[in-house]
């Protein structure tokens, strides 16, 4: 049995739980926050059995799409002023971040 943890975009959530819903696979969400943008994203936890961990990647990478978002400047105040950008960039967000972690053992009560 394996773990599958994937960090998704808020905007992808519901999508991808919808079709792992209509696939039978069970996820539990999470709210995080990304280190780089400092946005909300989800973490959807899923368990499932090592012969379908294929099937659930090629779902998340169906679901989850790269696009790109302006990201505004960020005060230095506090901070390094060597790596401040006075202007707005673009960044690729989105897509997903997944780890697949084996299970010992599962409970359920």
């Amino acid at each position: 049995m394996k773990l599958i943890m994937a960090v998704v975009q808020d905007k992808d959530t519901n999508r991808l739980i919808n079709v792992l819903g209509e696939e039978n696979f069970q996820s539990t969400k999470l709210a995080s926050t990304g280190g780089f943008l400092k946005e909300g994203n989800t973490t959807l936890m899923i368990g499932c059995e090592d012969g379908n961990v294929d099937k659930v990647l090629k779902i998340i990478k169906d679901n989850c799409s790269n696009r790109e978002q302006m990201v505004a400047p960020i005060s230095p105040m506090g901070g390094n002023v060597d790596s401040y950008i006075p202007n707005p960039v673009k960044v690729e967000v989105g897509g997903a971040t997944v780890f697949v972690l084996p299970i010992e053992s599962f409970y359920q009560f």
